[in-house]
């Protein structure tokens, strides 16, 4: 039996789950494997990378895909049950699970909708036989951008307000602000001005600080107009130019506006930026696979 694609997996899956206990990724790969049939070696079988197997990373995204739509929950690192929600959708015993059944559950349309806004208008179809290899791959790095991006708030989302400022102090230090690790950690979140949650020298030498305000909030809240003209006030008083307001949600159209018009530069940073900064610096991520793609030298055949 060849391997099956991810949707394929995604009702198998759920079913395993509904004895309503935690299950561990690994077993539940094995178990799935046993369930298809398949082989030792096609278990074994690499992605083109080598980095992973094709069963395991299938599994994973029938696994993530279940989570956005609200149908299992992760309860530990590698652990995962079902949720009510799921329970009710093996009660009518679907046929199939795939991604076009997922789009009945709002968490899963709004995931996916956030998605595609995110990536820039394309002129190309994005039928899979109709891109060139150089766009399938740049539609598929996309895809995995994105989905990274959004999971990746949802964990910075859990973390505890201690967790989070270090958080931001080590993204700030790796762009190249408040010289070293030590002497950053210092300066953020000492200051106990109101207002002001830390502050970070611009460059090495510290020619000119920066102040920051750090508010892990619900992703899905938005800081309005006063919260900006607090922090706004808070660096007046300071005599400060530069402030930085860092946010696990997003802002108000009135703040954004609000930010143009005054003479303080104040840079916001969302949470879907603050993911895509973590991302592009190395932060809370790891790099999992490296592909390089190479063109003819034309130069080189010149005579």
């Amino acid at each position: 039996m060849s391997i099956p694609d991810f949707q394929t997996i995604m009702l198998p899956l759920l079913m395993i789950t509904s004895d309503k206990k935690d299950h561990f990724i690994h077993p539940t790969v094995d178990e799935l494997g046993i369930k298809f049939g398949l082989s030792e070696e096609e278990k074994s079988e690499l992605l083109p990378s080598g980095q992973q197997p094709i069963f395991y990373n299938r599994v994973g995204w029938a696994r993530t895909y279940l989570k956005k739509a609200g149908l299992i929950e992760y309860t530990k690192r590698g652990y995962f049950k079902i949720t009510t929600r799921g329970l009710d959708a093996l009660s009518k015993k679907p046929t199939i699970i795939d991604m076009r059944f997922l789009e009945q559950y709002p968490e899963y349309a709004e995931f996916r909708r956030r998605s595609n806004n995110n990536r820039p208008p394309k002129s190309i179809p994005i039928t899979i036989d109709e891109l060139t290899p150089e766009e399938a791959l740049d539609e598929a790095y996309q895809k995995i951008y994105d989905d990274l991006s959004t999971e990746l708030l949802e964990y910075v989302s859990k973390t505890t307000p201690g967790f989070f400022e270090k958080l931001v102090v080590e993204l700030l230090v790796k762009m190249g602000y408040g010289g070293s690790q030590r002497d950053a950690a210092r300066a953020v979140g000492k200051s106990g001005d109101e207002g002001i949650d830390g502050i970070i020298d611009e460059d090495r030498l510290g020619l000119d600080s920066i102040y920051i305000q750090a508010k892990k909030w619900n992703k899905d809240s938005r800081i309005g107009r006063p919260e900006i003209q607090k922090f706004v006030g808070a660096l007046v008083g300071q005599k400060a130019k530069k402030g930085i307001f860092i946010t696990t949600s997003s802002f108000s159209n009135e703040a954004i506006d609000f930010v143009r018009k005054i003479d303080t530069k104040i840079v916001l940073i969302d949470g879907k930026r603050l993911t895509d900064l973590m991302i592009d610096f190395g932060v809370g991520v790891t790099s999992r696979t490296t592909y390089e793609i190479k063109g003819i030298d034309s130069d080189y055949f010149e005579t």
